[in-house]
């Protein structure tokens, strides 16, 4: 049950990546509040399991934090985009492999507090190597391939921190089992 009423949106600025809009609220106390949410169309994001087992990951390097981060290839939904046409282009732009079946093993929240992003997650399985079709900024993306065993200790040591690989190792997991 809410326990405010809306008084206000806008959208303050539009950019390619996601919006930024502003809410003011009246809480029914009679207290005024300020939302502040980033619009995200939300995206796909995939964990390609070779049929030795090895999951592919993606080192791409991430502009806001100026390094490289070790990642499950991952892209952003175009505008009313399937998020499952979305995991199999960016499997196959990021790491140049096709898949013989791709199936969803569900979706989070990425950050509820302030953004409305919502990443799709899906296996991919049947895999077959080709040329990648990288995006100007993805240039410099190296592809690697690791056991689930080694995955999880670079998620302990925090050598991999990005939460959507994290959670896409987790929804294998409890997927395969």
């Amino acid at each position: 049950m809410r326990n405010y009423k809306l008084k206000k949106s806008e959208i303050l600025f539009r950019g390619k990546v996601f919006d930024l809009q502003v809410d003011e609220l009246e809480y029914n106390s009679g207290n005024k509040g300020i939302r502040e949410i980033a619009v995200h169309p939300g995206g796909a994001v995939v964990v390609p399991v070779k049929d030795d087992g090895k999951i592919v990951m993606v080192n791409q390097f991430r502009y806001p934090f100026q390094k490289f981060l070790l990642e499950m290839p991952a892209g952003k939904l175009d505008k009313n985009e399937d998020p499952l046409i979305c995991a199999t282009r960016e499997l196959e732009e990021e790491t140049g492999y096709k898949a013989k079946t791709i199936i969803k093993l569900g979706s989070i929240c990425t950050t509820p507090g302030f953004c409305t992003e919502v990443l799709h997650i899906y296996l991919a399985e049947g895999l077959t190597a080709g040329n990648h079709n990288r995006e100007e900024g993805e240039h410099g993306m190296e592809v690697h391939e690791l056991t689930l065993e080694e995955i999880e200790k670079k998620i302990v040591t925090g050598e991999i921190v990005d939460a959507k690989s994290i959670c896409g190792v987790q929804l294998y997991k409890l997927n395969r089992f």
